[in-house]
């Protein structure tokens, strides 16, 4: 007697809101799983699912993938991390875990590999729901992530580059001064935000103008602090 589990089925909705990020959710069976009780997550963006370190799989080995989150800081706020891993012809969804110590209690999910895989490509591929500003945003964030010099020189890590479609031409660059580690390990850390505007250029062109600013500019002179660890009293500048 066949002993095999059962398989489901993995769709993956990109959600724009008027306000706010643009999520992931994935639809497992024809169920939200962000949806369930008793959080209500919000969906990661397409960036951090879709993107390289995401939810595609390796033939081997096993890596951890942030779903979603709720705001601010996953120490702070929560986060939802999933591990996934190829068995074989499956995919498999397991060793679900929030870093802020709350629910995260989800079953674990198997998928039919060629399936899953096929699933994921669409959804990378669709870019009808993008907007020029979101595509300037990540073509810059992929410059500065690549930037050493420029992280150097700023004392931070880049986390995202942020826009919403309820203003459109507005971009938020947001880092972690010193680096993102520090909300995992413990250390005091500064968010910083820089505002910036794009233009009606070609995306790459701004991309590159809005880069050459910003490693032009200093820390001190174009970020204001957004956030803190609860180690800064002060801002340590």
């Amino acid at each position: 007697m066949s002993t095999r589990r059962r398989r489901q089925e993995l769709a993956l909705r990109i959600v724009v809101p008027e306000a706010g990020w643009v999520q992931v959710r994935p639809v497992v069976d024809g169920r939200d799983i962000l949806a369930e009780p008793p959080v209500g997550w919000s969906g990661e963006d397409p960036w951090v699912v879709l993107g390289p370190g995401g939810i595609a799989v390796a033939e081997d080995g096993s890596h951890e993938v942030r779903l979603a989150r709720i705001s601010c800081t996953e120490i702070c706020c929560g986060a939802l991390y999933v591990t996934v891993r190829r068995e074989g012809d499956e995919v498999v969804w397991g060793g679900w875990r929030n870093p802020a110590g709350g629910s995260a209690d989800l079953p674990e999910f198997r998928f039919e590999a060629a399936r899953y895989e096929a699933e994921v490509r669409r959804a990378a591929l669709d870019r009808g729901w993008e907007w020029p500003a979101r595509t300037v945003a990540g073509l810059l964030a992929e410059r500065l992530r690549a930037d050493a010099d420029w992280s150097r020189r700023w004392e931070c890590e880049l986390d995202k580059v942020w826009t919403s479609p309820d203003e459109p031409e507005r971009l938020e660059l947001v880092m972690i001064h010193p680096d993102l580690r520090a909300d995992r390990e413990g250390r005091p850390w500064l968010q910083l935000g820089v505002t910036l505007y794009v233009g009606d250029g070609d995306p790459e062109a701004e991309a590159e103008r809005l880069r050459a600013r910003l490693a032009a500019g200093h820390r001190q002179e174009m970020a204001e602090v957004w956030g803190r660890s609860w180690h800064h009293a002060e801002d340590p500048g």
